[in-house]
């Protein structure tokens, strides 16, 4: 439906650029509409006709009006009446549009779960090699996220639909918007989670068994630069990328941390349904 509408509205536009461009064709174009003119007064003549006793001079009179009207709106303002429909026409179908709940726009958006099958369909994402350990090891990664050296990476350690969209973002964030992305911590069990817990809200605030990593339905994820993780939220092509980055998470179903109160850009998690969180 788009693409006849998209295309239907690109032929107006060659057509007024040739009209506007070309002689010859606004000539054509007067007689085309001087003919169809006719034909439309004569179809008008015939409809007045069908109300029976009304005067034949009065059925001349309104289609002699109504060719008139005609005549100074397409033979002699064709170019004010071809732009009006050019500037109008969007507005129209905007109207129409919404009148239909833009549902071939926002279905994606209100439905991530049509969105990702649809992404996926005959794709058989993998996860990205590992990377070395001494990756990780940087100073400036171990300030970032203290205690990343022991944080599981495994991806068969998250949940199986969960992996499966954090792979779809991540294959969308390198193609379309060229960022390499590489997973900092998936699975993290109870007890690594209460050491977290123990380092200060600047780390976590969830204590253990009270955050998404300790079902594998959450994870945390940093760009790689140059064969270097890069984290800083001082650095411009980073925060740029973040906000891509929850974007596109948000697309697929996820919950980004960069919309949190306590700002945790690299962490996503997957409110699945039917799921819960044990109450404290």
């Amino acid at each position: 439906m788009l693409f006849i509408v998209t295309f239907f509205y690109f032929l107006l536009i060659v057509l007024a650029a040739a009209c506007i461009l070309l002689p010859d064709v606004r000539h054509r174009m007067r007689l085309v509409s001087s003919t169809f003119g006719r034909l439309v007064c004569r179809l008008a003549e015939a409809v007045f006709g069908a109300f029976g006793d009304s005067s034949k001079a009065w059925r001349k009179g309104a289609a002699r009006v109504f060719e008139k009207t005609w005549r100074y709106m397409v033979l002699h303002r064709w170019l004010w009446c071809l732009g009006t429909v050019l500037i109008f026409f969007p507005a129209l179908i905007g109207v129409w549009l919404g009148q239909h709940n833009l549902t071939f726009f926002d279905e994606p958006e209100r439905d991530p779960d049509a969105r990702v099958a649809l992404l996926l369909q005959g794709e058989q994402l993998v996860p990205p090699s590992p990377l070395p350990p001494e990756v990780f090891e940087a100073p400036e990664v171990e300030m970032a996220r203290p205690l990343i050296r022991e944080a599981s990476r495994n991806w068969g350690s998250l949940d199986e639909e969960f992996s499966r969209r954090l792979l779809l973002v991540y294959k969308i964030m390198r193609e379309r918007h060229g960022y390499e992305m590489t997973l900092l911590e998936g699975y993290r069990s109870p007890e690594r989670q209460a050491r977290l817990a123990a380092l200060g809200n600047q780390v976590t605030k969830a204590d253990a068994n009270r955050s998404y990593h300790q079902y594998g339905l959450a994870a945390d994820s940093a760009f790689l630069r140059d064969g270097r993780i890069v984290i800083s939220e001082k650095d411009a092509w980073a925060m740029e990328g973040y906000r891509l980055y929850g974007e596109v998470a948000a697309s697929v179903g996820f919950v980004w941390g960069g919309n949190w109160s306590f700002r945790d850009y690299g962490h996503v998690e997957y409110r699945k349904p039917g799921f819960k969180l044990p109450s404290s």
